[in-house]
């Protein structure tokens, strides 16, 4: 799919998606720099064999934006 590039709230509303998938992570080092990749397979609804449906790819930067925003919505027990 693709390389996050930023990211920020979104102001407004949103729903809980009525299909549920499983997903897997790996991480890649291009050019030296590492990058987390996260991948969904498709739904248990889909015709063909299980494969990936959707990636994202996240650089350090993004990474440790992503971390603060789930530490301001979730409670972690540390």
């Amino acid at each position: 799919m693709a390389v996050i590039r930023s990211m920020s709230t979104m102001v407004g509303s949103g729903r809980i998606q009525p299909t549920e998938v499983d997903a897997g992570w790996t991480s890649l080092i291009v050019e030296g720099e590492v990058i987390f990749q996260f991948s969904t397979f498709g739904s248990d609804q889909r015709k063909s064999e299980k494969k990936v449906s959707q990636t994202i790819q996240l650089n350090r930067k993004m990474a440790l934006q992503l971390r603060e925003a789930l530490d301001s919505v979730f409670t972690f027990d540390k």
